[in-house]
């Protein structure tokens, strides 16, 4: 298993990050290629050798070009949420790097959101929405995509202190936004007397982090060095392992992601009211939803409602919990998910056709089940039972008969 561990002991930008990433082994000509896929003027990719404190590393910097969008401020125009994510959306880059730009966008826009009391849609960027942290996110996703990683972990992560100067006025550090994108997440604070963590960095941790240890458990393979923008007594620096991780299951072929698990016991609600709690949180991006049934304190008979989520909807979906349930406390964990490789095809049968869900293990397909609303629907067209429809299944996946049978 393919390692990604974040050393974030001086905190992490988003042009630490891309240096990082390239000192790693990403492909600095690829890299440029990918993101012209956005169709974006205005700007030059700078990749350079610098040291901090005797620590070498690349520097990554997006430099805004004179007569374009930013000639007169240095910066580009305030971008809303919304135009960001259609930029994105309509690019030529990969499904996997286009959802993780989002979804590192996403949850910058919510914490803005929050702090400023809008809708996320409506939500315009200041220092966030510039040209370059809109290059510093698209090139972090297709980093990770190069590297092929199969899991991030990181150290807990170094805020810095004192205070940092943006759109708003003087805040204290963290940022209210970094702050709020922080919760949930290991930090550090006060190594030094500024700003070490920005938002983009913080949104790339949250994102794509399965868990945050506090000390290495794999193997280094190689080591790499993004260098900040600072000169001070603690290297500015970002350090990134890619190693090896000895799995229970050696050499198999899995998918490994980090998701969040909330929790809630609740045995004073009218068990009508489950199935509509239910909807609303896949309606509002839950990955699983379930209930467990549970006889708690004087006997009383409870249901464990368990909702598995992303980190772009955690927060929503918290909120269904509070408002549409009784409870008075709710438990969030952070977990990873172990899964088998999988991919669609279709299968004939004289009702139409049906989705098949497909299900790898190092390679050998050990799964291999039907949609049930493919099934559901063609039951309904036809007018016959669900039975009848696996039954056409089954015979249509059967092998035909060898010769002489």
């Amino acid at each position: 298993m393919k390692i990604l561990y974040y050393d974030c002991f001086s905190g992490i930008s988003g042009d630490m990050n891309l240096g990082a990433m390239i000192d790693l082994g990403v492909d600095p000509a690829f890299l440029s290629a990918e993101l012209e896929k956005l169709a974006l003027k205005g700007y030059e990719l700078k990749i350079s050798r610098d040291q901090r404190r005797g620590i070498w590393g690349t520097r990554a910097e997006v430099i805004l070009e004179a007569g374009e969008a930013a000639a007169e401020t240095g910066h580009v125009p305030h971008t809303a949420f919304r135009d960001i994510a259609a930029l994105i959306e309509k690019s030529p880059l990969s499904p996997r790097v286009k959802k993780r730009s989002l979804d590192i966008f996403q949850i910058i826009a919510e914490a803005e959101a929050k702090i400023h009391g809008c809708l996320v849609g409506d939500v315009h960027f200041h220092e966030v929405g510039a040209l370059d942290s809109i290059i510093d996110i698209v090139a972090a996703a297709i980093c990770l995509e190069s590297l092929d990683i199969d899991r991030v972990l990181s150290s807990p992560v170094q805020v810095g202190g004192g205070y940092v100067r943006c759109a708003h006025g003087l805040l204290p550090v963290p940022a209210p936004a970094t702050a709020e994108i922080l919760k949930g997440i290991p930090v550090r604070l006060g190594l030094v007397p500024f700003e070490t963590t920005t938002p983009t960095g913080a949104a790339i941790l949250a994102v794509t982090v399965a868990r945050f240890v506090g000390s290495m458990d794999f193997i280094p393979r190689r080591v790499g060095y993004g260098i900040g923008q600072r000169d001070t007594e603690v290297p500015n620096v970002l350090r990134l392992f890619l190693g090896e991780m000895q799995e229970d299951l050696d050499g198999e072929d899995l998918e490994v992601t980090g998701a969040w698990l909330m929790e809630c016991n609740i045995d004073d609600m009218n068990p009508e009211m489950y199935e509509g709690v239910m909807e609303t949180l896949f309606e509002k991006g839950a990955l699983d939803v379930f209930l467990t049934p549970l006889i708690m304190k004087k006997s009383r008979p409870a249901a464990k409602i368990s909702v598995i989520c992303d980190d772009r909807c955690r927060r929503e979906l918290e909120e269904v919990l509070w408002r549409q349930t009784t409870t008075f406390g709710v438990r969030v964990n952070r977990i990873v998910k172990r899964m088998l490789k999988r991919d669609v095809s279709q299968t004939q049968t004289p009702y139409g056709p049906i989705s098949m869900k497909n299900g790898y293990l190092r390679g050998e397909r050990i799964r291999r089940k039907p949609e049930y609303e493919d099934c559901k629907r063609l039951a309904k067209e036809h007018g016959v039972g669900v039975r009848t429809i696996y039954e056409a299944l089954a015979a249509a996946e059967e092998p035909p008969p060898g010769p002489g049978a």
